[in-house]
């Protein structure tokens, strides 16, 4: 069954790479075998990250990309596929969040975060499958989306209608793709503790939010490892289409 989730022959692009869930997944699939393309804006910890990935036997790239730019896409997959080979998965997880009421939240506020988490990871995806459909490539893309795309939460309007468009985007480019042999699946995931948030789970607003997770715990980085290996593996080889919630159960409250 460990082959199931074989990535060894996969070259995998990953956006948002150079922090938090990115991070983690640049590991942990490179850990499985696959050779990782990183792509950030915040090359100093890209290269960090492939001198990393790199000591420890893997094979990685760092390379700079914008995702609000869609010149910047192209050139990084360029040069992504120069150091690599063809890519065959991509990991669609840059964005960002701007907390603010949905009354103070400015137009410059919902350009950052549409144009990073939605513009972005379409076009990102768009020109991808673009290049997997002229190499006649069987492809796979993965969009990180959130339980955010489900239910809604104060103070985060552009970031919840954001996500939920990644879950519809995931939809159409499935239904679009099948036939190119493309498969098109989102990870919605809970609230997870990473290195930008770590601070307020320890805060009484960061307890009162941990009460209403069924599990009464937030997530680890590594509790979705094992999702995103399902959804870059040929594990998933009959799946297009799908959301897979990680989540302690947030969403049944």
């Amino acid at each position: 069954m460990a082959g199931l989730f074989d990535v060894s022959k996969e070259t995998i692009l990953v956006t948002g790479a150079s922090q938090g869930l990115g991070r983690q997944f640049a590991r942990v699939l490179s850990a499985h075998g696959a050779a990782v393309v990183l792509a950030a804006r915040q090359t100093a910890k890209l290269k960090s990250l492939e001198d990393e990935i790199c000591g420890q036997g893997g094979r990685a790239v760092a390379v700079q990309m914008d995702v609000t730019d869609t010149a910047s896409i192209g050139k990084a997959i360029d040069s992504a596929e120069a150091a690599l080979g063809p890519v065959s998965v991509l990991i669609n997880n840059a964005g960002i969040a701007v907390e603010k009421p949905a009354v103070d939240q400015t137009e410059a506020d919902w350009d950052s975060v549409i144009n990073a988490n939605l513009k972005g990871a379409y076009f990102t995806a768009t020109e991808m499958a673009r290049r997997m459909i002229a190499r006649k490539q069987e492809g796979n893309i993965v969009n990180i989306a959130s339980v955010l795309g489900f239910g809604v939460m104060k103070f985060l309007s552009p970031y919840t209608i954001s996500k939920a468009g990644i879950i519809q985007a995931t939809k159409v480019m499935a239904l679009e793709l099948a036939g190119n042999r493309i498969r098109v699946n989102a990870l919605a995931p809970g609230y997870i503790d990473t290195e930008m948030n770590h601070d307020f789970w320890a805060t009484p607003a960061g307890e009162k939010l941990t009460k209403r997770i069924p599990q009464r715990r937030i997530g680890a980085e590594s509790d979705l490892d094992g999702a995103i290996l399902l959804l870059a593996s040929s594990a998933s080889r009959y799946m297009t289409g799908s959301v897979i919630t990680v989540d302690g159960g947030f969403l049944l409250t």
